[in-house]
């Protein structure tokens, strides 16, 4: 049965003291603890707040370790050089260590548009666009959105202040929002995918008025800024944790708020395949993050995105009666037109997504010079891991995949074999013999 987390201001947090909790200085970055004690040292409370404490809890290393402070971000900005302000809807700052970047926020309190001295600005949905109105732990806790996230380990004598039960919800594995739920979500409808990222990282329940709300409030996601969107995409899908995430996704109606066409594949004539196939590219991405091995939004993004591809295709090739990597060219550039109004695709990863998707049709050729050539094209490693997956769920003959996998471990005489390539130069895929220059004729009377 859910249980509401404390609604609001004036409740004193719950101190636990350092003998019992697990949160140890020696697992928490040095850099961090630089900035924490240089705030205390200066006279300003100081505590490391939000993901770092709940993974520290939960024994898990942190990726990122936050600072909260009831020093401003200009006193922040006069007691570290090499910090600089940021942020339009938070004023925060960033205190950089090489490439280690730790963040400082100063506590704030409620939002209230009435108040003259706030910079606080919501939309017509109630979203907060801005919103820097400072006050003080007491009133900073109860504006973060999960109670897991809204616990402070105080730096001067190592406890921990838990304002909203988070310690207990730690230890149910619940993910809680703080205050009304409803009001929560509608004041920033990302938190209804954070609320699928952490439930995936950290296999947690999401709370169960949350869970019922979502599908209905999925379409306040249609208000965020698609630069944003695409953010939270990046978060969701590239952590170690894709494949859950997508399940959750799913679960709760916000799939389809981001991918329209894919969700509306998924329920069609090639959803059984196409769920598949997704599947399988889940699974590798998070083996490969879980290997220490790069990833990139745009393999993803060509995944989702591929039947929608296919199937406008097939449509282009009917109507226009062009050859299939061109169609699939100008699909994958419609579709993608279409997405951006979602989720905002950034060029570097939309215009290889496109040639990645226009060139399957390439491995189907496998005898000549521009079939051998394929090989040095600068998306052939993208297609090529592409075009693997789609063997595995049969939309390749395996004899295909097998065939290009071969030839890329080939000397070029083996290569120029394989693909009956006849010439000399050891094996190079050699052209027409060059006609021997004709020397220009001298006239008689020079």
């Amino acid at each position: 049965m859910s249980k509401p987390a404390p609604a609001g201001p004036g409740q004193p947090p719950r101190i636990i003291p350092r003998p019992d909790h697990s949160v140890s200085r020696a697992n928490i970055s040095k850099n961090a603890l630089k900035v924490l004690y240089r705030l205390k040292d200066a006279g300003f409370q100081a505590f490391l707040v939000g993901g770092a404490v709940r993974d520290l809890l939960l024994g898990l290393q942190p990726k990122d370790f936050d600072v909260a402070t009831d020093a401003d971000p200009d006193q922040v900005r006069d007691l570290f050089r090499n910090s600089r302000l940021i942020g339009r809807r938070f004023r925060l700052a960033h205190v950089r260590f090489g490439r280690d970047i730790i963040e400082v926020a100063t506590f704030r309190a409620s939002a209230d548009a009435a108040d003259e001295r706030a910079e606080v600005e919501l939309d017509q949905h109630g979203r907060i666009l801005r919103d820097n109105v400072y006050g003080s732990i007491d009133e900073d806790v109860w504006r973060r959105d999960f109670t897991a996230n809204a616990l402070y380990y105080n730096i001067a004598d190592f406890s921990i202040w838990d304002y909203a039960g988070g310690a207990r919800d730690i230890d149910e594995r619940v993910l809680r929002l703080i205050g009304d739920p409803q009001q929560r979500l509608r004041e920033d409808p990302v938190r209804m995918l954070r609320a699928v990222r952490f439930a995936a990282k950290l296999d947690f329940t999401i709370d169960e008025t949350v869970a019922t709300l979502m599908p209905e409030l999925s379409a306040l996601l249609s208000h965020v800024p698609a630069a944003r969107l695409f953010d939270e995409f990046v978060k969701m899908f590239q952590a170690g944790h894709a494949r859950r995430t997508f399940e959750l996704l799913l679960e709760h109606g916000l799939f389809g708020r981001l991918f329209p066409e894919t969700r509306r594949e998924l329920d069609g004539p090639v959803a059984a395949k196409f769920r598949e196939f997704i599947a399988l590219a889940l699974a590798n991405t998070d083996q490969r993050v879980a290997e220490g091995k790069a990833v990139t939004p745009m393999f993803l993004l060509g995944v989702f995105l591929w039947a929608p591809v296919r199937a406008r295709a097939t449509e282009i090739l009917s109507a226009r009666g062009m050859g299939e990597p061109q169609a699939l060219g100008i699909a994958a550039g419609e579709v993608v037109a279409r997405q951006q109004s979602l989720i905002s695709i950034p060029k570097r990863f939309a215009t290889p997504m496109r040639e990645m998707l226009a060139l399957q049709p390439r491995f189907e050729r496998r005898k000549g010079k521009r079939a051998m050539s394929f090989l040095e094209h600068r998306r052939f490693r993208a297609a090529y891991d592409f075009m693997l997956l789609r063997s595995r769920i049969g939309e390749v003959d395996p004899e295909v995949a097998a065939f290009w996998t071969e030839v890329q471990g080939m000397s070029g005489e083996e290569r120029a074999g394989a693909f009956e390539v006849r010439g000399s130069g050891g094996g190079k895929t050699g052209g027409r013999r060059r006609r021997p220059r004709r020397r220009k004729r001298r006239d008689p009377a020079d």
